[in-house]
């Protein structure tokens, strides 16, 4: 009989298990899956020996006859769920040497993600000291009939995928309910590590090919969305990309670059706003074997002509549109020799026979509608740093790169297929490119993409329109959203994820208050793609930037005068490539995989980052090391009698008797300094910590992002010192 099942299972779910090897470990020992349909007994039980016994409701096997049927046999192990013996009687069995199949979640997931984990399995292992093996059933969530609101089928693949056998960690000297509480931490990271790895062992290996799954499974999905409001379905999406692709192989193949002896040049700009055409350009790109390049449009003529040099650019797409609305200059680009291509005149070239054979093909074979697939490990993009400490570093992010942080980021959180995305963020930022707009178009959700986040008043009002459920954002904006929105525009958000700065108290406390919104803070950079840790709902830590992604490790690093944390070292399959600029590439080389972060960072018992400041944004004072950034913190939101809009910047300046000393920058001519230095005080810093002046000026200049630009502000400061 289970030769029949397993060959039903084959035939009907292409179903395959791996590393089974694990579960023929001896009692006691715990398989701890995740539980995502009414399947997953039948999938697991083919993998099992006839010993093994699946823990059921004895309370829910009344309901019926088949619940009965299918919950009280022999090989199952009934126990009553209110009853405060079960874990005994599990623990009686497992310490005679039993073997057990426990749903730690104790509950059917609705998500088709990991839920949170009943701490009585923490306390089961804890007592008995079993052994661990977890398992990952990969595609069930999408069976029916399902208990998931999303994408179902019949037939999906399914596989399960078990881990090596474990052994709990030792909690130490510590009370029942601490040591219950620590391993059922162990064991949600064991089930989020297994679900990344074996997504990122079995899933597609380029985000072309991640998307196309998704076309085939539903092409007239509507997926993507513009300020135009004409939504784009998977199927147009795809379309659009193929035939823009034809064109590119015409157009860029014939170009051809001095320093690589004639071949065609690679890498192409992009020069566009958050609009549909972008993620239809990248498509393309990635179609006709190009790698593009996105650029920051924010930045002046001058920036830009730098970046394009770095990256060896001939040419870039751009829109004529675009341009004159943004009233960019593009003069140093062409002087340079690079040649614009409008989107506006390559549409008009694709002929009418092009676009039936596109549509055809869409039709007959959606999942095959891009010809080329990118290797894992070729670039995918190119992204440039802020560069608000510096010259922007080009940033070669592959393809495996940006699948691993878009894995990490869903296996930490329940992110649906009914979610719907609001990307304010400009995609040549890399937290608006992968989370905003790549996760939602690989994972099977809608996103809109809008062109600035600037327009306090607007965001908000198309975000409610939309129904929004997930929205990305920085401190600076959310304050100038806080400013001008009404407290029922962000009702429909289930995840509002902040980075890219520091995120304030006086912001999480506004959003609050005003919005009933808990602002979930993550930290990353640019050069891993670039989320590195952040806040879950299933585990908030306030005031930190959350625990690690699955996959990545870290290390810090003693800095001379840092008493309480470390210069953050990072490594994992989300960190680049390399970096464009050959300095920056062989110190990031020489680091063997490690990723220095520049910033100073202390790491709790519980693994959770606490971000200090950047270690260029710290000053020695009187030989003693003090934070800028944590002197800014201190200063933000201590005075709501100004407003919002109020905002102070702290840089450093050379001192002849102290070394350096800190001057405060405001856009408040009222603002005073015994008001800075009692709010200083008040938040438990020291003398040293209190700057010795203050600027005002009539805007503190920011970067696209949202960022303080540190060094623009500090260079206007040094031409206004010179005037006097």
């Amino acid at each position: 009989m289970l030769i029949i099942i397993r060959f039903l299972l084959r035939l009907l779910f292409r179903f395959r298990a791996y590393n089974v090897e694990s579960l023929r470990a001896p009692g006691p020992v715990l398989l701890l899956p995740n539980h995502v349909s009414w399947w997953d007994w039948l999938f697991l039980g083919t993998c099992l020996d006839r010993d093994w016994r699946f823990v059921t409701s004895s309370t829910t096997a009344q309901k019926s006859w088949l619940h009965r049927l299918v919950m009280i046999n022999r090989r199952t192990f009934p126990v009553e769920n209110d009853s405060p013996y079960a874990v005994r009687h599990m623990a009686e069995y497992l310490q005679k040497g039993g073997r057990l199949v426990l749903f730690p979640e104790g509950r059917l997931s609705p998500t088709g993600c990991l839920m949170k984990l009943f701490d009585g399995t923490g306390f089961l292992i804890h007592k008995t000291r079993a052994k661990v093996v977890v398992g990952y059933l990969r595609g069930a969530s999408q069976l029916r009939p399902a208990v998931n609101p999303g994408y179902t089928r019949w037939f999906p693949r399914v596989s399960a995928h078990f881990s090596d056998v474990l052994t709990a960690p030792d909690p130490g000297h510590v009370s029942t309910a601490m040591a219950r509480t620590k391993i059922t931490g162990w064991l949600r990271n064991q089930m989020i590590g297994l679900q990344f790895r074996s997504e990122m062992e079995f899933g597609p290996g380029s985000i072309p090919r991640a998307i196309a799954e998704r076309v085939a499974e539903r092409p007239g999905f509507k997926v993507l969305e513009d300020v135009t409001w004409k939504p784009l379905t998977y199927r147009r999406l795809f379309l659009g990309a193929s035939l823009l692709a034809l064109r590119w192989q015409e157009r860029l193949n014939g170009a051809k670059h001095e320093t690589l002896d004639a071949e065609p040049i690679p890498r192409v700009g992009v020069l566009l706003p958050n609009v549909n055409s972008l993620p239809v350009t990248l498509l393309s790109l990635w179609e006709a074997g190009r790698t593009p390049a996105i650029l920051n449009y924010t930045t002046g003529p001058a920036v830009m002509l730098a970046c394009a040099q770095l990256a060896g650019l001939v040419h870039i797409v751009t829109s004529r549109t675009f341009i004159a609305k943004a009233k960019l200059d593009l003069k140093p680009l062409e002087q340079a020799g690079v040649r614009f291509h409008y989107l506006e005149e390559v549409r008009t070239e694709i002929s009418a026979g092009a676009k039936f054979a596109a549509l055809l093909r869409s039709w007959l074979a959606p999942a095959s509608a891009l010809r080329c697939t990118p290797d894992t490990d070729a670039t995918a993009v190119i992204l440039f740093t802020s560069g608000s400490e510096g010259v922007p570093k080009g940033v070669e992010l592959s393809h495996r790169n940006l699948l691993a942080n878009i894995r990490q980021m869903s296996a930490v959180s329940d992110l649906q297929d009914t979610d719907r995305f609001f990307t304010t963020l400009p995609l040549f930022h890399s937290f608006g490119l992968t989370v905003g707009t790549l996760l939602p178009l690989a994972r099977g959700a809608y996103v809109c993409i809008y062109p600035s986040p600037l327009h306090y008043r607007v965001v908000p009002t198309v975000l409610y329109d939309k129904n929004a459920t997930v929205f990305l954002a920085t401190n600076t904006f959310l304050a100038g959203y806080a400013r001008k929105a009404h407290p029922y525009d962000f009702r429909s958000l289930r995840y509002l994820f902040a980075a890219a700065e520091k995120l304030q108290e006086n912001t999480v406390r506004t959003w609050g208050e005003k919005f009933g919104i808990r602002v979930l803070e993550g930290y990353g950079a640019t050069e891993c793609s670039p989320c590195v840790s952040v806040n879950v709902p299933m585990n908030p830590r306030p005031g930190s930037v959350g625990e690690l992604l699955p996959g990545m490790e870290c290390r810090l690093e003693a800095v001379e005068g840092v008493t309480e944390g470390g210069r953050l070292f990072v490594r994992g399959p989300n960190v680049m490539k390399g970096y464009l600029n050959a300095d920056a590439n062989q110190r990031f080389q020489a680091l063997g995989g490690w990723y220095d972060t520049g910033d100073i960072v202390s790491v709790d018992d519980a693994g959770v980052l606490h971000i200090r400041g950047r270690l260029k944004r710290f000053a020695k004072v009187s030989g003693e090391m003090v934070s800028l950034t944590a002197v800014e913190e201190a200063l933000a939101g201590a005075f709501p009698h100004y407003g919002l809009r109020l905002a102070v910047a702290v840089v450093a300046v050379p001192d002849e008797d102290k070394g350096e000393r800190l001057i405060a920058v405001s856009n408040e001519p009222g603002l005073s300094l015994e008001e800075i230095r009692t709010a200083i005080k008040a938040k438990g810093l020291g003398n040293l910590a209190v700057p010795r002046e203050i600027k005002t000026v009539r805007e503190i200049p920011k970067l696209g992002t949202g960022k303080v630009d540190h060094r623009g502000l500090e260079k206007q400061l040094r031409e206004a010192w010179m005037r006097r």
